[in-house]
């Protein structure tokens, strides 16, 4: 009896040791899991460390149909790229706060602090590149010029306006205000500030030729000058561009998450399920 005792007792001490052992172990995987977890090698000053923390994710804009724009009737923010912003800040448990903008001084605000990304449709340039990042890119566009419907039959192409004869409108810190006279190097050039549709009203006013925006923004011109307004050659835009978000140069975290984000949300064909939505609605 003794020996059975003996050995029952010599069992149990085995088995509470080796629980022990297991429960150490267990314990110790957990803190190095959490440890892998808090050691992210995400440089602090990044603006990713601010999102794994939660709170708010600061947000410019500047306005464009289809891409990021104000319902005329309620005021809402809508469009591709809103939509877009709103689901990435939605799978990072984050809220954002919007800035306005003009594309004027979309790059100054950005570099200045006064956002995280700029997340309106910013189409690629050089110059632009060298001062702010690009991420993506989530689509391309090109652009269109638009012209009276009086001049439809001196003007059939975009090649047409490439004459001394010709001044050509674009809006103000945009790309193309950047791309187009070195395209149309015989033409003159007039910037107009503020929104996109400003560099419309010299034309209908007789004052220049043309004036050249994005591709979608030409369409959604026409549509509501359709009294005056009409597109070269539309179904050719030109100068096609890459066309996506901007954040500032240094941060590598930031930059590394928003380019693989962009992948996965324009491999999946969320961007161009938005683009059909919204180019149904304002197209």
């Amino acid at each position: 009896m003794q020996d059975q005792f003996d050995l029952s007792k010599r069992s149990l001490l085995t088995g509470a040791l080796a629980a022990g052992v297991g429960a150490a172990t267990l314990a110790g995987a957990m803190q190095d899991a959490h440890a892998q977890l808090l050691e992210s090698g995400i440089d602090p000053k990044s603006v990713l460390a601010k999102v794994k923390k939660g709170g708010t994710l600061e947000v410019g804009y500047a306005q464009l149909p289809l891409w990021f724009y104000k319902d005329a009737k309620s005021g809402e923010l809508k469009g591709v790229f809103k939509e877009l912003v709103d689901n990435l800040a939605k799978e990072l448990e984050m809220t954002v706060n919007w800035h306005e903008v003009t594309f004027a001084n979309s790059t100054i605000a950005l570099r200045s602090g006064d956002y995280d990304m700029f997340g309106s449709s910013a189409s690629y340039t050089v110059p632009r590149a060298t001062v702010c990042n690009y991420v993506g890119p989530l689509w391309s566009k090109g652009s269109l010029a638009v012209i009276r419907k009086a001049d439809a039959d001196k003007y059939k192409t975009a090649a047409d306006l490439n004459n001394p004869d010709v001044t050509i409108s674009v809006n103000a810190g945009s790309s193309d205000e950047q791309r187009m006279p070195p395209l149309f190097p015989k033409a003159k050039f007039q910037a107009v500030a503020g929104q996109y549709s400003m560099a419309a009203e010299p034309v209908r006013a007789g004052r220049v030729t043309a004036c050249i925006v994005g591709d979608t923004e030409a369409v959604a011109l026409a549509k509501r000058n359709p009294d005056w307004a009409m597109i070269v050659d539309a179904k050719n835009a030109f100068d096609k561009r890459p066309n996506t978000w901007m954040i500032r140069h240094g941060d590598v975290a930031w930059k590394n998450f928003l380019d693989s984000w962009c992948t996965f949300i324009t491999a999946n064909g969320e961007v161009q399920r938005l683009f059909d939505k919204y180019a149904a609605e304002v197209l």
